[in-house]
């Protein structure tokens, strides 16, 4: 656990350090600051060229994207090859999000409209898929999903008849079933989840999970501590009022400390306020210090950190080192979504295919 510890502290400070990291983009340029001695992305040749916002991180040699045009990739060699095991038939489906148990088994959510959000499973690593989940209701659309353990998951919908809707799974993802609305609270006029990253809905330990809203007049982030059944709901200082506008991202490094970020999608307009943090389990929120400085959609706690994160977006990788109130930019390269596991195996992936490893 010391060596662990101090590991991460070492990764903490490399990223911090002005020199290289500020100005990489990945590829050649990540893998030169790498070999100086600084962690930076490494951008991997996946084969596409379709926008991967659906990521899974298993180890730093094993992870899973899923994306556009139905498409899911898997590498078992750290990003050196990858593995095209797309469902069959599901080139005409938006792929936004995906939870990986291991190399062979993993979960993956197509979003949209009616029948286009559904939930398919692997069990043999891509080899076959089971379709487990398609909606019926042409009100509902599903965003995210998110696993409490290898069983129990959950996935939400916007809102249907003025509330968010909540599915859940005790075997895995091989079936599911809407949980009962009466303890959701109303949802805002005009409030939805953004699935944008994977991560508007997000777990931590075996019964917390938080839920992440924009578009409403304020942004808001809803917590259960019983698997989805009760919900309490915090308003979030992340600016919302336009379909465009709140929270994009949550991450949970335990059930207290939790970190928001987001802002407005639009390339054209400014995210001043794009991050948020909380000490309470989502009880309430407060703005950052020192927020990303531009619209973010994808967050992750470095491993073995209680204070050091990180956050990617279109413009670029930001880093705190104090639990989410002041952040600074690493790295100036697009990325949608980001995810680390235990042996510091962290991953980000976006537009054109674009996945990246942090080396050391």
């Amino acid at each position: 656990m010391v060596s662990v510890g101090l590991c991460a502290a070492a990764v903490a400070a490399a990223l911090a350090a002005p020199a290289q990291a500020a100005q990489q983009t990945g590829g050649a340029a990540g893998e030169k600051a790498a070999e100086k001695g600084g962690p930076a992305w490494s951008l991997k040749n996946t084969g596409t060229d379709v926008r991967l916002r659906g990521l899974a991180a298993v180890s730093r040699r094993t992870a899973w994207v899923a994306g556009s045009k139905g498409t899911v990739l898997r590498t078992a060699d750290g990003g050196r090859s990858w593995l095209n095991v797309s469902p069959p038939g599901a080139g005409g489906l938006e792929f936004r999000d995906i939870e990986a148990f291991d190399s062979r088994r993993a979960v993956v959510l197509a979003i949209g409209e009616g029948e286009a959000s559904r939930v398919f499973r692997t069990d043999d690593g891509g080899a076959s898929w089971t379709e487990s989940f398609r909606n019926t209701d042409p009100k509902a659309f599903y965003d995210c999903i998110t696993f409490f353990d290898s069983r129990h998951g959950l996935a939400m919908s916007d809102p249907v008849d003025g509330k968010y809707r909540i599915l859940s799974t005790g075997d895995g993802g091989k079936s599911w079933k809407v949980l009962p609305s009466a303890g959701m609270p109303d949802a805002l006029p005009g409030e939805a989840a953004f699935a944008a990253s994977g991560q508007c809905l997000v777990s931590s330990g075996r019964k917390d999970v938080w839920l992440a809203t924009g578009g409403g007049a304020t942004a808001r982030v809803l917590h259960s501590a019983d698997r989805g059944l009760h919900w309490t709901v915090a308003d979030a200082t992340i600016p919302a009022g336009d379909p465009a506008r709140g929270v994009f991202a949550l991450a949970f490094r335990d059930r207290a400390h939790g970190i928001a970020v987001g802002g407005d999608y639009r390339p054209d307009q400014t995210s001043p306020s794009a991050g948020a943090v909380s000490g309470d389990g989502g009880h309430s929120w407060q703005q950052s210090k020192t927020p990303p400085p531009a619209y973010r959609s994808g967050v992750t706690w470095l491993p073995h950190s209680r204070s050091a994160a990180l956050a990617v977006g279109p413009t670029g990788t930001d880093l705190t080192l104090d639990g989410g109130r002041s952040w600074r930019t690493v790295d100036t390269g697009s990325y949608d979504t980001v995810d680390c596991t235990a042996d510091f195996g962290c991953w980000a992936s976006g537009e054109k295919g674009r996945v990246a490893r942090l080396e050391f």
